[in-house]
């Protein structure tokens, strides 16, 4: 158990981004550029019958007005390919694109949208969950059986991908259990809310097209834009310049094929840069809401023995990267406990809403926010103190999970221990003030990742590298982990990156993989470097490789401080005849072995692997009166493997818990039962800020996993806000004495709940 000492690195990027300097997309013109606006859907669910252009084309400044007809009619998705450009025949969601423009102004664009004409027969509108999936319900997609689909994919109606886990005998334990608590909790679908709305920019040069673009993900837009657009992926350049946050909502292929598109029609550059109420309702990528019953059994001595689960997910009217979230959400309702006994049924249902996708964590706040309230009553019914029935039952290393793996050396009971600690678990405080802990885990996702690494002449560095810089930090970090290889200082390396011609290929800011998979990669090359540097110090210092050391940008002999050659001097010498150039892949670890034989609707997260564990605590004040409940203190423990960048980390950390906070007390999108959001701007849809930010105690557990990133590191951006919601939770209802089952915890909500009345 260690807590991570600070080491000080100033970010490439930093000063730019606070100085004003850093250019976004929204920010980029070109000469003759066009600006592009969409029409969108005038209803949740509806058949097309008409659409009539002419009074848009005929507006001045308009060149271009484009529909279904003038793009190929091709269907994507990376899991189910339900989707197309732009709406055929029928529309599924209130954002659905059914035209495009392109004018010589903003203004001029979205007047000529409004001038659209589409005729539509309304058709039956699915916009809950339970009732999606109930016998006889319209379906979202009448023809999806139809569709292309992964083969693991389990889908039926409106159940768009299902997933379980079954372990042992769930009927058995239950009914010899000493109690069983049964409850049920609903959470409210949300966004990723960035601070930089989604933008892109197209033009062409002959056959080949550069997209500017707000994406995380460039090579699975470029993929997106070859695919849809019938054209070969190396005629696709995707350029990201400085992103401002995604939060997962600008992950997977959006919207830079329909830009594309219109610039290769119009032959202008094209630029399309979504308001904020567009961002709330129209991209694809949003928080999901879920349905979550659980059933759990317990010995009176607080061992846990069964867990039955049934959660509903909402998918939203297309799958995007949604089909394995079930998978994930039945993971994160067993938790980070040693539960022999487990049954869990998990689907994800169709809805004539705004699809869902990898929004920070995916599932697993919604789900651990439930499970951690669950495991309070589970103590409460057996007269446990809640911290002491996670003692007893947390995972510790040689456990075996759900799905039969058996963990490596974890550090998920030290973090419990931190947390309460930093906390002051137990002291006394007022009335109206509590202390809710919750625990959650969250996996690495591994997978290949490119980069170069070279030298220049004057001794200074280049990272070319795939990975994709979402304000994180995580790329801006890569130069601490090649100045170690190679005995120079971080600042020594400038970084080229978000660029699909330069680097090499990268899954994107997504899954905090970024250290995970590019740090391999980098440091990989950085030991080829290393190589050419010894090959050449052999020469300069006359001694054998073995005997010679990289440090203080230098090569020196072993125990002969006296008898080195700056770095300087050995790059010089090279640029006459040689590259000092090296390359990584970055080729993932080994997933642990496991027996998933009792899951269905595998999509490869039966395994956690080298999963970070997380615990906080919150101290909590309530107005009993209002149900205003405002956090004053957290106490945040991670095991993450070993911390590379401390000050990033507990920047992520922070980052996180705020985000949580949000989640907990205000962030939710009010869908009525048209399909459509009542809340789509930042009026109504509140976010925490800064000044919401209460103090933030840190810690980090030293657990380097054999299964991890660089030195046996873990995932760090998406942990902090798992157990943050529930750990709130269980405060809100120590005070009030009442469960919130509804997240967002709203002072509506709270105030109901403590006052026994429906919210």
């Amino acid at each position: 158990m260690a807590t991570a000492a600070q080491t000080k690195f100033i970010r490439p990027d930093g000063k730019d981004k606070v100085t004003g300097l850093g250019r976004y997309t929204a920010d980029l013109t070109m000469t003759g550029m066009l600006h592009a606006c969409f029409r969108y859907a005038d209803h949740a669910h509806a058949r097309i019958r008409s659409i009539d252009t002419a009074k848009a084309r005929a507006l001045p400044g308009v060149f271009y007005v484009m529909t279904d007809k003038d793009v190929p009619d091709v269907r994507y998705g990376p899991f189910v390919e339900d989707r197309t450009l732009f709406a055929r025949d029928v529309v599924r969601y209130e954002g659905e694109v059914v035209a495009a423009v392109a004018a010589t102004t903003p203004e001029i664009a979205r007047e000529a949208a409004a001038l659209i004409d589409v005729d539509y027969e309304p058709l039956p509108v699915v916009s809950d969950v339970e009732a999606a999936l109930a016998d006889g319900a319209p379906l979202v997609h009448e023809g999806w059986s139809g569709y292309s689909a992964s083969g693991d994919v389990v889908r039926e109606g409106n159940d768009a991908s299902r997933s379980t886990i079954v372990k042992g005998d769930v009927d058995a334990a239950l009914a010899s259990a000493d109690a069983v608590v049964k409850e049920r909790y609903v959470a409210d679908m949300s966004h990723a809310v960035p601070i930089e709305p989604h933008a892109a920019i197209a033009q062409w040069q002959g056959d080949r097209v550069t997209v500017w673009s707000s994406t995380q993900v460039p090579y699975i837009a470029r993929s997106g834009v070859a695919t849809t657009l019938e054209i070969p992926e190396g005629h696709v350049r995707i350029i990201v310049p400085h992103l401002g946050g995604g939060f997962g909502g600008k992950c997977e292929f959006h919207y830079e094929a329909h830009v594309a598109a219109l610039a290769r029609a119009t032959d202008r550059p094209v630029r399309l840069v979504f308001s904020r109420s567009e961002e709330f309702f129209a991209p694809d990528h949003r928080r999901e809401g879920q349905v979550i019953e659980l059933e759990t059994g317990v010995m009176n001595d607080g061992t846990l023995v069964a867990r039955r689960g049934r959660l509903i997910l909402d998918n939203g009217a297309y799958s995007a990267d949604a089909p394995f979230f079930p998978q994930l959400a039945a993971m994160h309702a067993v938790g980070p406990y040693r539960i022999p006994n487990v049954s869990v049924d998990a689907s994800l249902a169709y809805t004539n809403t705004t699809p869902s996708g990898s929004v920070r964590a995916p599932t697993a706040p919604q789900a651990c926010w439930a499970v951690e309230q669950h495991m309070d009553s589970v103590a409460a019914s057996i007269g446990m103190d809640p911290v002491e029935l996670r003692r007893r039952n947390i995972l510790k290393e040689g456990d075996t999970t759900a799905t039969n793996q058996v963990l490596e050396p974890i550090g998920a009971a030290e973090t419990l221990e931190r947390a309460v600690e930093l906390i002051g678990y137990g002291k006394a405080l007022p009335e109206d003030e509590a202390i809710g802990v919750g625990c959650g885990w969250w996996p690495s996702f591994g997978g290949p990742s490119g980069a170069f690494v070279k030298l220049n002449g004057d001794g200074s560095g280049t990272i070319i590298t795939g990975a994709q810089e979402c304000g994180t930090g995580a790329v801006m970090a890569l130069p601490i982990l090649v100045a170690e290889e190679l005995g120079m200082r971080p600042e020594d390396f400038s970084i080229l990156a978000q660029d699909t011609d330069a680097g090499g290929w990268d899954a994107g800011a997504s899954g905090s993989q970024t250290t995970f998979n590019n740090g391999r990669a980098v440091i990989e090359a950085a030991r080829e470097v290393r190589a050419q540097l010894l090959e050449l110090a052999e020469e300069e210092l006359e001694a054998s490789r073995e005997d010679i050391e990289l440090v203080e940008g230098a090569a020196r002999v072993k125990g002969s401080p006296t008898k080195s050659v700056p770095i300087t001097t050995l790059a010089d010498k090279a640029q006459g005849d040689r590259l000092l150039l090296g390359k990584g892949s970055g080729s993932p670890p080994p997933s642990p072995d496991v027996d998933a034989s009792g899951c269905t609707g595998r999509l490869g997260m039966e395994t956690f692997a080298a999963p970070t564990f997380i615990t906080h605590a919150v101290r909590v004040r309530v107005d009993r009166e209002t149900g205003v409940c405002r956090v004053l203190e957290v106490a945040a423990s991670h095991d993450c493997g070993v911390i590379l960048n401390p000050v990033g980390a507990e920047g992520q950390v922070e980052g996180g818990v705020v985000m949580g906070i949000g989640m907990a007390t205000l962030e939710g999108s009010i869908v009525g039962e048209d399909g459509r959001q009542r809340n789509p701007h930042l009026l109504d849809y509140k976010l925490q800020t800064s000044a919401d930010a209460p103090p933030i105690s840190i810690a980090f557990v030293d657990a380097p996993s054999p299964y991890g990133g660089p030195k046996g590191s873990k995932g760090t951006g998406e942990p902090p806000c798992v157990p943050t919601p529930g750990a709130i939770g269980n405060a809100i209802a120590q005070v009030t004495g009442a469960r919130v089952h509804q997240l967002p915890m709203t002072p509506e909500r709270v105030w109901a709940a403590a006052h026994g009345v429906d919210a």
